[in-house]
């Protein structure tokens, strides 16, 4: 009754026709931030703030993506 939720995965989405998952990372400051790119655009669309590498595959898990990119 009073335990500890389980962890579900909750599935996003996105339109994988306009966007690709990108991950920017700073050179100066090392920060990085998950999101999605416009391909026509090149808008960038920030979802969340990567710490470390368990970041990234949270971030691949809940939108169910294989492959992310990095740009400087």
């Amino acid at each position: 009754m009073f335990g500890r939720k389980s962890e579900k995965t909750v599935r996003y989405t996105y339109n994988k026709d306009e966007e690709k998952p990108v991950i920017r990372c700073s050179i100066c400051t090392g920060e990085m931030v998950a999101g999605f790119k416009s391909i026509s655009t090149g808008h960038f669309r920030d979802v969340m703030l990567v710490r470390n590498d368990r970041d990234i595959e949270t971030f691949k898990a809940r939108y169910g993506i294989d492959e992310v990119t990095k740009e400087y």
